[in-house]
């Protein structure tokens, strides 16, 4: 089991704690992150692309010259693809891009994600993290005490004072230890847990 340090708000640390290996040290799979990666943004395209076939677009009824004996090459219709103002050959149209990935390979992708970022060293188990009021500057003041900029930050719970100071930080983004994914893991340069996080994700996970 890989141990980390434990660091408080002030950046200090408090105590250690091993990681499970079933979780945070497993084989990283590069081919199941990229699968994960890819259906997190599939999901987010919106997908409303449209453009009009030659069926579609309004004229073009008639045959603008007859057949033969004009000179010009045979034409069926001033709405097709080749004439100006015709319809496209293959037009795209409205379609849903996600895809489903089963939960054995979400597991392993998160697992590969989470051991890649205690392989790179970019991970902060924090003691507890707290806020009196909701204040974007005593935020940042942790993260800077933490060495930490761009950051995902795991909670346990979904503490309105955290998640609300750091809704105004560009660079920090919240979750709960429910919503993670392989995508914001990737994202952002450090992972920040509490140990309640941790906990959670162990139990969930393993």
């Amino acid at each position: 089991m890989a141990k980390v340090s434990v660091y408080n708000m002030e950046g200090k640390e408090v105590d250690t704690i091993e990681l499970d290996d079933a979780i945070f040290g497993v084989e990283v799979n590069e081919h199941l992150i990229h699968m994960a990666v890819v259906q997190n943004l599939a999901a987010k395209r919106q997908g409303t692309q449209k453009a009009k076939t030659r069926s579609e677009v309004r004229g073009g009824g008639r045959k603008p010259w007859r057949q033969k004996g004009t000179g010009h090459a045979r034409q069926g219709s001033i709405r097709a693809p080749q004439w100006t103002g015709g319809g496209v050959v293959f037009a795209p149209t409205p379609r849903d891009y996600s895809f489903k990935m089963n939960k054995k390979e979400k597991r392993a992708a998160l697992k590969s994600a989470l051991t890649s970022k205690v392989n790179e060293e970019k991970i902060v188990i924090v003691d507890d993290l707290k806020l009196d009021e909701i204040k974007t500057k005593n935020f940042v003041n942790v993260m800077n005490n933490l060495k930490v900029d761009k950051a995902l930050v795991v909670l346990a719970d979904n503490d309105k004072n955290v998640v609300a100071s750091a809704k105004n930080v560009p660079t920090v983004k919240t979750a709960s230890t429910e919503t993670i994914n392989v995508y914001d893991i990737l994202k952002y340069n450090t992972l920040v847990l509490t140990k309640d996080a941790v906990k959670n994700i162990q139990e969930v996970y393993a």
